[in-house]
């Protein structure tokens, strides 16, 4: 048996698999294949209309909140946002609490000011800062929600009058929150929603249109509302696995049971990393994602010989990053339960030989 602990793309359900495969071949007995079927015909639109419906359920979103599937993944979104809420003689605020979280910043600045409210950069991003302030007269405060690779997550919603927009493409619907505080939050599908290539947009429209700066169709989120996120053709195929992937969620019970679950999870691997020797997590305790786990081991000469054991038990995916070193357990929450289980006795089978 495989166990995918890959950071992404990502573990995604089994019948998600089995549907979409079929519907390769053939599309709810069309004789069609999803991968041909016409983008603006009924067929697909009745999947576009339940991957949003289905969106804004499980987000508990309100009317002023528009769901789009868009293309170019969360990256596109690092300059997208800023060009549509950043004025040239305005400012925006950031936190920086890893890589994914300064490369935002960067592009940020093409279109006016940005003020860094708070790094951790100094400790190699392995904690969340605390206690910063955020400007009032910002056009917005950007922050990511979950570090992928460093192992953090912000476990508070920052509390502000300016308006809020997100990066939460490691852990978007993997726990329950207000969604409707978020003035615009962006996705790449790739590990909770469904298959890479296509990224989810919740935006609160009432923002939109106050820029003076003149936006190119594809990059305004007004023209996609408009068209429904039909602006050009859209990747019709990942919007269909997302699609299956909310309706797998929605069954599952919720935001709010994949929350429990994804707490087993997490608390099961952290417990066993915390009283064992040969291994130690690199991230403050009160900042430990539940999305992903970073870990080390002090004997660094150890790592090839736990990685092979793991790649003998069928645990693909735990390699840390080049950035960080040691070890990298993704828990999306497609991963079920007993992968953590397999790991955590591979684990302590380890420590026992090696301790």
């Amino acid at each position: 048996m495989i166990h995918n602990f890959n950071a992404g793309p990502s573990i995604l359900p089994g019948e998600v698999f089995e549907q979409a495969s079929r519907a390769i071949l053939n599309f709810n007995d069309t004789g069609l294949s999803i991968l041909e079927i016409g983008h603006r015909t009924p067929l697909f639109q009745a999947v576009l209309d339940e991957a949003i419906a289905t969106a804004k359920e499980l987000m508990q979103l309100d009317n002023d909140h528009e769901v789009l599937f868009l293309h170019g993944g969360a990256t596109t979104q690092f300059f997208q946002v800023p060009m549509n809420l950043l004025d040239d003689n305005a400012k925006a605020a950031y936190l920086e609490c890893g890589v994914w979280g300064s490369k935002p910043i960067k592009e940020a600045s093409l279109f006016g000011t940005v003020e860094v409210v708070a790094s951790s950069k100094d400790k190699n991003y392995s904690y969340i800062p605390k206690h910063f302030q955020i400007p009032e007269d910002a056009a917005y405060f950007h922050y990511t929600t979950n570090n992928t690779i460093e192992g953090t997550q912000m476990h508070f919603v920052p509390e502000t009058n300016v308006p809020l927009v997100a990066d939460m493409s490691s852990d978007i619907l993997s726990r329950s929150m207000d969604f409707n505080r978020f003035t615009l939050i962006y996705a790449g599908a790739q590990k909770n929603i469904g298959a890479a290539g296509v990224n989810m947009v919740v935006v609160n429209k009432h923002i939109l249109g106050k820029v003076k700066r003149r936006i190119p169709s594809m990059m305004d989120y007004r023209k996609h509302i408009e068209n429904g996120s039909m602006l050009n053709t859209p990747p019709v195929f990942a919007i269909y696995v997302c699609m299956l992937t909310l309706r797998w969620l929605k069954k599952q019970g919720g935001v709010a049971a994949i929350d429990k679950i994804n707490h087993q999870k997490a608390s099961l691997l952290y417990d066993t990393i915390d009283n064992i020797p040969v291994f130690r997590p690199t991230v403050a305790k009160e900042d430990r994602s539940n999305m992903n786990v970073v870990f080390v081991m002090d004997n660094p000469d150890l790592e090839k010989a736990f990685l092979d054991l793991c790649k003998k038990e069928g645990m693909v995916g735990v390699k840390g990053h080049r950035s960080v070193g040691g070890f990298r357990v993704s828990l999306y929450n497609a991963l079920p339960l007993s992968s953590v289980h397999a790991l955590t006795d591979v684990m302590k089978h380890f420590a026992l030989q090696h301790a």
